[in-house]
């Protein structure tokens, strides 16, 4: 049974920033799960901390983001704060870059993911990212589009550092894709490919943002959830038939939601660095079974998708997989 985590708010510190805190029990029609646990040290409420784009936040020794969100924090009511930073509020543009020994001629990993990154914007789901504005309060757009993607046979081995993931980013802009302010290029490594900084002990994916060709460029790791099924995927049966495909669209649309809120890691999150998805991480609610047994949450683009839960910026903040 998947351990459904119920949130409970406290006022601590500081104008009483609100801090989240979890008890976790388990649910009926859930699915079970194994999720990669992150170190507890990691996970302190003590100090206010700043998101590292990997599930967890650091604790911020200049104290910028503290003061940054007191200046916001009369219109926070909601268990998560705004911090100045910028959002990706028009369409969204999500570039995949398919990294390592990927053959789509007997696998079709490529058509499913194609399916969900042209259909995930304006659906109710992705709707609920709407909900996040910048300071002159303007609204996330909610649409998401596909434009195009790059294969890289593995420029850089199979081993890779962060560094080298940027450098794949950076590669892939060089020879093929645009230099785009409003995309989200993810990296896509397939089963062979390792990311030395934690993947499957620490995290199954990433965002963050760099300079690359003069401007900011939002990318993310995504590595395949074969690689270690019980720590980075929610079930062995899955509803569309590929179990790498319906795993890594589960942590794209967690990233995704995060690039698209908190671009460069000083926009929207709490005080223990949580960003919007991270405060529903692997957190699926209410689902239903397909005619293969597998289970599912939402439907679009003619599929049935298992997709983490949001947090919804309104009502006081819940975790949802509607707006």
């Amino acid at each position: 049974m998947f351990q459904y985590c119920n949130a409970k708010h406290v006022m601590r510190g500081l104008a009483a920033i609100t801090v989240l805190l979890t008890s976790c029990l388990g649910v009926p029609n859930t699915v079970q799960a194994t999720e990669v646990r992150h170190p507890r040290t990691l996970h302190a409420a003590d100090d206010y901390r700043i998101p590292t784009g990997k599930g967890w936040g650091k604790i911020d020794v200049s104290g910028k983001s503290l003061w940054r969100a007191l200046r916001f924090l009369r219109a926070a009511r909601n268990g998560i704060f705004y911090h100045g930073g910028p959002l990706i509020l028009n369409t969204v543009n999500v570039y995949y870059i398919w990294y390592g020994s990927w053959n789509f001629s007997t696998d079709n990993t490529d058509t499913i993911l194609d399916s969900f990154g042209r259909s995930i914007g304006g659906t109710p789901y992705f709707n609920i990212n709407k909900t996040y504005y910048d300071s002159n309060k303007t609204h996330v757009s909610g649409l998401v589009a596909l434009p195009n993607t790059f294969t890289d046979a593995g420029s850089y081995g199979s081993t890779l550092s962060d560094g080298d993931v940027q450098n794949i980013v950076a590669n892939a802009l060089r020879n093929g894709l645009p230099t785009d302010t409003n995309g989200v290029y993810f990296v896509l490594t397939s089963k062979e490919v390792t990311e030395t900084s934690g993947f499957c002990t620490q995290y199954c994916a990433w965002h963050t943002h760099g300079t690359i060709n003069g401007h900011d460029i939002k990318y993310g790791f995504v590595g395949d959830p074969a690689q270690c099924p019980s720590a980075c995927s929610a079930q062995s049966t899955t509803p569309n038939g590929n179990f790498t495909a319906d795993s890594m669209a589960n942590l794209i649309a967690h990233e995704l939601a995060e690039s698209t809120t908190d671009s460069d890691l000083n926009a929207w999150y709490n005080r223990q660095g949580y960003e919007n998805a991270d405060k529903c991480a692997w957190k699926f609610g209410a689902t239903q079974t397909a005619s293969n047994g597998s289970k599912y949450n939402v439907s679009f683009g003619g599929r049935n998708w298992l997709l983490q839960q949001n947090w919804i910026n309104a009502g006081g903040g819940y975790c949802t997989l509607t707006n």
